[in-house]
């Protein structure tokens, strides 16, 4: 955050100096017009090439301090992310699993980042999060994610082998939320296309 206080009084500071510097600078052109006209038409274009170099100068300077701020308030990118995704799984508070679920479920967009999901864990803790899960919602987020990862073979093939077949038919039916059946149904289908044997 020191950073960031830093590049945005730097911002402040010239912004500050730019507006005294133009303010100056139109006062002395209007003196000058007096005399010169052609001075004058040198003065502003002097003024204007000056004011876009500062110009850039800003937007360099506030490129910068957007890149501060970014690092500053999401420092977890790509892998990291990915990983305190799959270690939200792990606490016990729901909340935290139903986020770190949905997040899996939006990076599980092909199969090498469904890969790199079952490779650090995330296959495994979804299967438990669903076995421990006590509510619908909760439920729903991992079943959700299930079904996002079991869109590759290799990935279906982990979660075969984690439990997720027995976990899922364990799991009980939903009165009040259609899209729990909906996954389970789904994703029960997917497992028997795969000619995995599911269990009566």
């Amino acid at each position: 955050m020191s950073l960031e206080r830093g590049c945005l009084s730097i911002m402040r500071t010239l912004a500050s100096q730019l507006t005294t510097y133009v303010c100056r600078r139109r006062a002395g052109n209007v003196q000058s017009r007096n005399f010169s006209s052609y001075n004058g038409k040198d003065d502003l274009a002097l003024e204007q090439d000056a004011e876009r170099k500062i110009g850039w100068l800003l937007k360099l300077l506030f490129a910068g301090t957007a890149a501060a701020v970014g690092y500053q308030f999401f420092p977890y990118m790509g892998d990291n992310l990915m990983q305190q995704s799959v270690s939200l799984l792990k606490v016990k508070d729901p909340l935290f699993k139903r986020m770190g679920a949905s997040r899996l479920t939006r990076f599980a967009i092909d199969d090498e980042r469904r890969m790199k999901i079952v490779e650090i864990g995330g296959a495994q803790e979804l299967v438990n999060m669903l076995g421990a899960a006590k509510d619908d919602r909760t439920r729903k987020e991992a079943l959700k994610a299930l079904a996002a990862l079991s869109h590759s073979d290799e990935a279906a093939g982990a979660l075969h082998h984690a439990g997720v077949i027995s976990v899922i038919k364990s799991t009980p039916d939903s009165l009040n939320d259609a899209e729990v059946e909906k996954y389970k149904s789904s994703l029960l289908k997917r497992f028997q296309d795969l000619r995995y044997d599911i269990p009566s």
